[in-house]
C-alpha cells in the first residue's frame, strides 16, 4: 500500500475530527475548513506549520518520536490511533522490515497440532485463529458451526471482511450490521499500518473497494481500532438470536495471529443457544462423509 497516501489520509482526517472547542481554541466565524487548521496542530503540537505540512503530506520518515507524541497529543488520537500513527513511521523509516511478523512462505498456514488441540478443548463456545486479513485459518467443531453461513459460500474464502461486504447473508448473520461493517474496516486499516507490504492485503482491500460501494465509502473514514475484547450481537440461522462476549488474545508463538473466544453470559437464553448450536454441530459431524471430516 501506498505508505504516503495512508499517513496524509489519516493526519487530515483526524484533524478533520477535533473542533476548535475540543482543542481548547476559539472557534472564529471565518473556518473554511472541517475541524482544526494546519497551524493551530502545528501549534498544539510545538511545532512549526512548514514541518507539520510535511508530516501530514505523508513524510514521515525520520521523524523522531517525541514529535509523533506531540502530534498524537494534538490530534487527540486514542491508544489505537496512536500506535497506528507509530506503525505508519516505522513503515516510512523501513524500521517495520525486521520486525514484521509476517510470513513469505508459498505454502498455506495450517495450525500446529497442539494449536488444533487447544481450539478443540474449547467446547463451550466459538474459537478461532484468525490473521490481520480475517481470514478464518483454523477453529473448533462450534465455531465452524457458528460461521456456517461463511464456509456455505466459497466465494468468501473464509474471510469475514469479505463475508461481511460481498455476501447478503452477513445483513442477517449481523443485526449490527452497521457497526459489523465498521469495526472489519478498521480492523484492516490498523493490519495496514502494521504491514504496509502486505500483497494480500492490498489485494483484499483492492477487491473490497471494487466491489462494495459501502466498503470504499466506510474506508474513507480511516478509522482505527484495537479489538480485544467486547459483546456482539448474533442471528444465526438455526439457533437463532445470540448475544456473546469475546475476547481476542495476540499469539505469541504466531505473531501476526490471534485467538479470539466466544462466550454467552451464563444462564442467558445465549448460554443456551451455544448447547443448541454444539448439539447441531455433532449432529451435522456425524453426517458428513468421511472424505470431508477433515478440514
Amino acid at each position: 500500500m501506498d505508505n504516503q497516501a495512508e499517513v496524509r489520509e489519516f493526519l487530515t482526517s483526524r484533524r478533520a475530527k477535533i473542533t476548535p472547542e475540543q482543542a481548547g481554541l476559539p472557534s472564529g466565524s471565518r473556518r473554511r475548513v472541517p475541524g482544526l487548521r494546519r497551524s493551530e496542530v502545528a501549534a498544539l503540537a510545538d511545532v512549526s506549520v512548514e514541518y507539520y505540512a510535511k508530516l501530514e503530506r505523508g513524510n514521515l520518515a525520520g521523524v523522531s518520536p517525541a514529535v509523533l507524541q506531540a502530534v498524537a497529543r494534538a490530534l487527540q488520537l486514542d491508544d489505537a490511533e496512536r500506535a497506528h500513527l507509530l506503525n505508519l513511521a516505522q513503515a516510512a523509516d523501513g524500521s517495520d522490515a525486521l520486525a514484521r511478523p509476517r510470513r513469505r512462505s508459498a505454502r498455506p498456514w495450517s495450525p500446529h497440532r497442539s494449536l488444533q488441540w487447544v481450539l478443540d478443548a474449547v467446547t463451550a463456545g466459538p474459537a478461532f485463529i484468525r490473521n490481520g486479513r480475517m481470514d478464518l485459518l483454523a477453529v473448533n467443531q462450534l465455531a465452524r458451526a457458528f460461521y456456517t453461513d461463511i464456509y456455505a459460500t466459497p466465494h468468501n474464502q473464509a474471510n469475514l471482511a469479505r463475508f461481511n461486504f460481498l455476501d447478503p447473508t452477513s445483513r442477517r448473520f449481523y443485526p449490527d450490521w452497521d457497526q459489523a461493517a465498521d469495526i472489519t474496516i478498521a480492523i484492516l486499516r490498523t493490519e495496514a499500518g502494521h504491514s504496509p507490504h502486505d500483497k494480500d492485503l492490498h489485494d483484499l482491500v483492492g477487491e473490497l473497494s471494487t466491489r462494495s460501494n459501502n466498503f470504499r465509502t466506510r474506508c474513507g473514514a480511516h478509522n482505527v481500532r484495537h479489538h480485544g475484547t467486547g459483546t456482539k450481537r448474533f442471528h444465526h440461522q438455526t439457533v437463532g438470536d445470540l448475544t456473546l462476549a469475546y475476547e481476542g488474545l495476540e499469539m505469541a508463538a504466531e505473531p501476526g495471529l490471534t485467538l479470539t473466544v466466544y462466550t454467552a453470559e451464563p444462564a442467558s437464553l445465549s448460554e443456551e443457544g451455544l448447547r443448541l448450536l454444539a448439539s447441531w454441530a455433532a449432529t451435522q459431524e456425524t453426517e458428513r462423509p468421511s472424505h470431508q471430516a477433515a478440514d
